[in-house]
């Protein structure tokens, strides 16, 4: 092949890849948000748990509403400031101590989404939970049960996605805001699901955990 062909081909190849990659992210990213979660799955069903993903807004409130309308026995809050106590929490909600704190724990020691699945798997084996209903935002539900799915096979995991005020995912790429959020949830969402191939091709091999 001549030079100045294959000079010609490398330059279409230079742009053309980088073109490829990035309608195909775009694609990605219009999926992604389309299969994010708006409402709960199987509301009426009754699991053994219940675990609240701190870091937005409604999620514990979320959970206090669901523990007290009998949809598990225990409650986990994952990723609770040190110092923050369960009578806190229920006084912020206007919830009665007496009547839920016996249900209600906290974890202190995650701080971010990998932490919270690490921090979960350890309560539920040291409980023996089967079955748990999952409260997070809707944009963080895909990235959190990818993580907790990992740590925790064989769990059912029931999701209960909560939407803030601030977050339209109706045409979200009109809302720069949630348009931010939903992009940058996106890529988390893929590194997380990249560090799983490892796990997924050869999973005899995988050991430890990540960070």
């Amino acid at each position: 092949m001549p030079a100045r062909r294959i000079t010609r081909l490398l330059f279409v190849l230079a742009w053309l890849v980088p073109l490829l990659v990035l309608l195909g992210v775009l694609a990605g990213l219009f999926h992604f948000a389309a299969q994010l979660p708006r409402t709960a799955q199987a509301p009426e069903h009754v699991t053994d748990a219940i675990v609240v993903l701190t870091g937005g807004a409604g999620r514990i409130d979320r959970g206090f509403e669901l523990l007290a309308d009998d949809r598990a026995e225990r409650l986990l809050i994952s990723g609770v400031y040190r110092g923050v106590e369960v009578e806190e929490l229920l006084a912020l909600a206007q919830r009665s101590p007496e009547e839920m704190r016996c249900c209600i724990e906290l974890g202190y020691e995650a701080d971010n989404t990998i932490g919270n699945a690490q921090e979960t798997a350890v309560w539920v084996a040291t409980h023996q939970i089967r079955s748990l209903r999952l409260v997070t935002a809707a944009y963080h539900m895909p990235r959190a049960r990818l993580e907790l799915s990992r740590y925790l096979p064989g769990v059912e995991i029931l999701e209960e996605p909560v939407l803030a005020e601030t977050t339209r995912l109706d045409r979200w790429w009109q809302h720069r805001p949630t348009a931010t959020l939903i992009t940058m949830e996106y890529l988390k969402y893929l590194a997380a699901s990249l560090r799983r191939l490892p796990e997924e091709f050869s999973p005899n091999l995988w050991g430890g955990s990540s960070t």
